[in-house]
């Protein structure tokens, strides 16, 4: 069943849009399953989750954080993590640096943007990112890539909110992208859609879809 949603779900996405399965909560069976039929980006959300699941599953598999990251937990993630979703300020950034140069590493990041109109989200807002990269400061590190944004529109089923709340993302990263990444090459991800909004969200622009329940069935809390 798993392999089934897998190949449907990838076989209808547009040339540069990626899957994420969000295997969050999910056995380590599951992911093995999704693993052979083809699936290699998977994503979580606790670091001691993703932890274990590293260690008892393949090497070539592209782990992506994605829920809210502490900083004391950083070192932990950062010697395999590929992408790390939700970085929500500057000091979780610099933090990210910190770590991937004791390990040699560089890591690829995405800020975190609040779209919703929810105060249980985290991320910054449009001003303090623009704040942030004006300031300049993010420039010196040495040992994170800014490869572009992630939001997540707000819980509701009027999808005329939710895909204005992505098209102010996708307008926003223009914005940024043209701004202070013009020519960074690494900056080009958008990060915005779950299983049920995705397909709003790749029609504004997303790059990288965070789907989980479609593929693996509710959450084993």
């Amino acid at each position: 069943m798993i392999a089934q949603r897998i190949h449907t779900l990838t076989s209808e996405l547009p040339e540069g849009v990626r899957l994420v399965a969000v295997s969050k909560f999910h056995p380590v069976e599951a992911i093995a399953e999704a693993y052979a039929a083809g699936q290699r980006i998977f994503g979580e959300s606790r670091v001691q989750e993703l932890q274990a699941k590293h260690e008892q599953l393949p090497k070539d598999i592209e782990w992506h954080f994605i829920g809210h990251l502490q900083t004391n937990k950083v070192k932990y993630i950062v010697p395999y993590v590929s992408l790390i979703h939700g970085i929500d300020s500057f000091r979780l950034l610099t933090e990210v640096d910190k770590q991937a140069e004791r390990v040699g590493r560089s890591v690829g990041c995405l800020l975190q943007m609040h779209i919703a109109r929810e105060e249980t989200k985290f991320g910054f807002s449009f001003d303090e990112c623009r704040e942030m990269l004006q300031a300049g400061e993010w420039s010196k590190l040495q040992h994170v890539r800014l490869c572009g944004l992630m939001g997540m529109a707000t819980n509701t089923d009027n999808m005329q909110q939710v895909e204005e709340e992505f098209r102010s993302l996708a307008a926003f990263f223009r914005e940024v992208k043209a701004g202070w990444f013009a020519s960074d090459e690494d900056f080009r991800e958008l990060s915005m859609g779950m299983t049920h909004d995705y397909p709003q969200a790749i029609a504004a622009g997303s790059t990288l879809i965070r789907v989980g329940t479609y593929i693996f069935g509710e959450r084993n809390y």
